[in-house]
């Protein structure tokens, strides 16, 4: 496959998935805001926006619909859901040759229905616009799973949207690490993470925050936890190097680098998962961050290039 297409197919499972992220994790947070008159507005917003490496510039104050322009509405910001929609269609369309026509006419629709959707919002809430944006995701992951042949095309989208994932819960828990461990923010995280209720089956009501990290760091069956992310990458990038089996047992950066962060979780002690927690999780954010780098140089020829505005969340 060529370069150029394999990085525009692994971008687009990229972008996809951020736009769907952040769309459940604003979902979340504007219900906050709205329902709970005890929430300070700055203060959650700039929390959020720390999350999602998004700096608000020459804002003193900030509100449910403020915090929306930005996270959703903001075309030039390629953290945002628009933005992220936008990228992917660019992308897609780059790549018409490698992409069913189904998955190109999903993006295709998503992407002309959003000035509609968003004009509408703005009249009636976000939420309608959020969940749009959620189905729409969930239609284009069905089209490809039901379109696509399982070759290096798929590995490629498939290898972005878990890079992706696991970036995302990484930073939800980054935003509660200083929680304590029965606060209600916890919750939150599960929501934003479209966990709760699996979560809530799982440990039959039972809610800690040692649980809820354990849940959404290390769990094996849930396709969000950062364990399952990570082994669908490793997974996807051995498919696609097949000669890392060799005798010598070399492997390329990108798959040493995956098979490292996905060990450490693996191995992990459950009583020391919560010891340092903060650091912890700020050394897998970094992982994330260099797999991601080593993926574009190893298959894209590229200097790595990562759109988050912001590397990391301040604690």
């Amino acid at each position: 496959m060529l370069a150029r297409n394999a990085e525009s197919l692994y971008w687009i499972g990229r972008y996809v998935e951020r736009a769907d992220d952040t769309s459940r994790i604003l979902n979340v947070s504007v219900h906050q805001l709205l329902e709970d008159a005890s929430v300070d507005p700055d203060h959650a917003s700039r929390q959020l926006l720390a999350v999602l490496g998004i700096t608000p510039e020459g804002m003193d104050s900030l509100d449910v619909w403020k915090l929306t322009e930005l996270v959703a509405y903001a075309k030039d910001n390629p953290a945002s859901i628009v933005g992220s929609i936008n990228s992917a269609r660019e992308n897609t369309r780059g790549a018409r040759e490698v992409v069913s026509t189904e998955l190109w006419e999903c993006l295709n629709a998503t992407w002309n229905a959003v000035p509609d959707r968003q004009r509408y919002a703005r009249r009636a809430g976000p939420h309608a616009f959020l969940s749009f944006v959620e189905e729409r995701a969930a239609m284009f992951a069905g089209l490809a799973d039901s379109t696509m042949s399982r070759d290096d095309g798929w590995l490629f989208m498939v290898l972005g949207r878990s890079i992706e994932r696991a970036d995302m819960v990484v930073r939800l828990l980054l935003s509660r690490v200083q929680d304590s461990a029965s606060s209600p923010g916890w919750i939150t995280v599960l929501r934003s993470a479209g966990a709760q209720d699996t979560y809530l089956r799982t440990y039959r009501g039972a809610l800690d925050a040692a649980r809820v990290v354990q849940f959404l760091l290390r769990d094996t069956l849930f396709p969000r936890s950062v364990f399952h992310a990570l082994r669908q990458a490793e997974e996807c990038l051995e498919r696609l190097d097949p000669g890392v089996n060799s005798r010598a047992n070399e492997k390329s950066e990108a798959l040493r680098q995956l098979g490292r962060a996905r060990s450490e979780l693996e191995f992990l002690r459950p009583s020391d998962l919560l010891e340092d927690l903060p650091k912890r999780l700020g050394a897998l954010q970094t992982s994330i961050k260099d797999i991601g780098d080593a993926v574009s140089v190893q298959y894209f020829h590229s200097s790595p290039w990562v759109a988050w505005s912001g590397a990391e969340v301040s604690l």
